[in-house]
């Protein structure tokens, strides 16, 4: 019938059906509804798949389909705002399964970091491991590190781990750096060395770009046209570096931005360092970069009790400051810029306290109070909140109406948290490395888990139910945990072993 129709009735005149299609796509969901009713020509052209197939595009759904992958768009667009919704209900109810990355016996967590569900955990015993949780009958690959012959001894303990798209990178305890690809296997494919203890990595969020810290000297390495890793960038700092992030989206030679006490460092390959900002007293707390701002938290001290500890933005390109956001007590333990909604950023305070910004004002939007010992790590999107505390805590919050949706506790701070739309990751991070008793503990798995630390990874998927999604040794025949408010499986091993 569509092919029939070689003009459109509108109201007096004739049109074309091509230009009765570029007037229809100006129309929103509820409008072409309406218009689909007036006529059965207006219905033809109001169901059009060219309509429905850029209203998809436009909400941000299936961005990579072509318009021949379905055959009604409309009904495509119609299930993905359903399972939108639903995936909604389930972060607010906490519906879904949740699973704790194995650890190896008798060692402590030292970092974990994660990207798009793949997981970094560096140990005290020098291993590195990942874990892809978006598959959850997944084993754990160790990614080697560099030992001569002389290294027969016990690995160095693992400083950082830092991981993107391709890459992986992990900083030892005697200055050693590797870098693994995670396309070509468990091999580092470059690696290097520092005289002294590495007190910051970094890894670019695309590319590679892998940035270092150690001593008074910060080091940038990536690989040139030929794919040779090199010495991009080597710079001298007069203090110690406390953070190192490498920006984002920059094409050429890559940039860095690096905290030293209270100055703060734009650091350019094959150029001169730059001071971005210094103000003497007011050491940086936090920081975090975007491809063209920089955020970082400053605090002050008794002689400066009329400027109060604040957040600074940065416009990288023009080296001036956009913004002072904020008023607080207490010192701004973290910070997230990057990962934020544009104009957003998400702050954690030692006064317990997570604040949310708008980038073009100077007072927070919301002021969560969050945790009892301070906040360790927070992340935003357009509705809520994911924040960790000193304490343990994980809290997940609606950011527009400023509650608690539910929270998770476990026994170490909370260093990371990492979440997207239907999966979140949160690891607990214990402070001392060494507990009381480690000698007696390789073979007491009750105390190994008392000091050890722990990796969480929740799955709020609507496709993955919860007594399915948890590893099959695992799986219960109960559907839901007793003694429990949400329903989340049993993820013990039971009676249907």
């Amino acid at each position: 019938f569509q092919n029939e129709i070689n003009e459109v009735p509108f109201f007096d005149v004739q049109l074309p059906y091509e230009l009765a299609l570029k007037i229809f796509q100006y129309l929103g969901k509820t409008e072409l509804g309406r218009c689909a009713q007036v006529s059965r020509t207006w219905k033809v052209l109001a169901e059009d798949e060219v309509l429905w197939y850029r209203l998809c595009q436009q909400e941000g759904y299936l961005l990579d389909a072509s318009i021949s992958a379905h055959c009604s768009w409309k009904l495509a667009l119609k299930n993905c705002r359903a399972r939108e919704r639903t995936l909604t209900t389930n972060w607010k109810n906490r519906i879904g399964a949740v699973s704790q990355l194995q650890y190896e016996l008798g060692k402590v967590l030292c970092d974990v970091h994660s990207w798009d569900g793949v997981v970094i955990a560096g140990y005290t015993s020098g291993e590195v491991r990942l874990w892809d949780t978006r598959t959850w009958d997944y084993t754990a690959p160790i990614l080697e590190a560099v030992r001569g012959p002389g290294d027969a001894g016990p690995q160095p303990h693992v400083s950082f781990v830092r991981i993107n798209s391709s890459l992986a990178a992990a900083a030892y305890e005697d200055g050693t750096i590797s870098v693994w690809s995670l396309l070509l296997g468990r091999e580092p494919i470059h690696h290097y060395q520092h005289n002294q203890r590495v007190q910051a990595l970094a890894l670019a969020s695309e590319g590679a770009t892998v940035a270092t810290a150690s001593g008074f000297q910060v080091k940038v390495e990536s690989p040139n046209d030929r794919g040779v890793w090199q010495t991009a960038g080597s710079f001298e700092i007069q203090k110690l570096v406390s953070f190192l992030n490498v920006v984002p989206d920059v094409s050429g030679s890559p940039v860095t931005v690096a905290a030293a006490e209270d100055i703060v460092y734009l650091l350019k390959a094959e150029a001169p360092g730059k001071v971005l900002h210094s103000v003497y007293g007011q050491p940086v707390t936090c920081l975090d970069v975007s491809a063209h701002e920089a955020a970082f938290g400053v605090r002050t001290f008794g002689w400066l009790l009329n400027e109060p500890n604040q957040v600074l933005l940065y416009n990288l390109e023009t080296s001036q400051c956009l913004r002072k956001m904020g008023s607080s007590v207490g010192d701004f333990t973290c910070v997230n810029l990057h990962n934020s909604p544009p104009n957003m950023l998400v702050t954690g305070n030692k006064d317990r306290r997570v604040r949310v910004f708008d980038l073009r004002r100077s007072q927070a939007l919301c002021s969560l109070y969050a945790h009892q010992l301070g906040v360790t790590a927070v992340q935003m999107d357009d509705w809520k909140v994911v924040s960790g505390g000193e304490e343990g805590l994980v809290c997940v919050w609606d950011q527009r109406m400023g509650t608690k949706l539910w929270e998770m506790h476990a026994r170490h701070p909370v260093r990371h948290v990492w979440f997207n739309s239907h999966s979140l990751i949160t690891a607990n991070i214990p402070e001392e490395k060494a507990p009381r008793g480690a000698t007696v503990m390789e073979d007491d798995f009750t105390a190994h888990r008392k000091h050890r630390g722990t990796i969480y990874a929740y799955e709020f998927w609507v496709d993955h139910l919860a007594a399915e999604s948890v590893l099959p040794i695992c799986r219960s025949s109960y559907d839901e945990s007793a003694g429990y408010n949400y329903n989340i499986g049993l993820a013990v091993p039971y009676d249907s072993i």
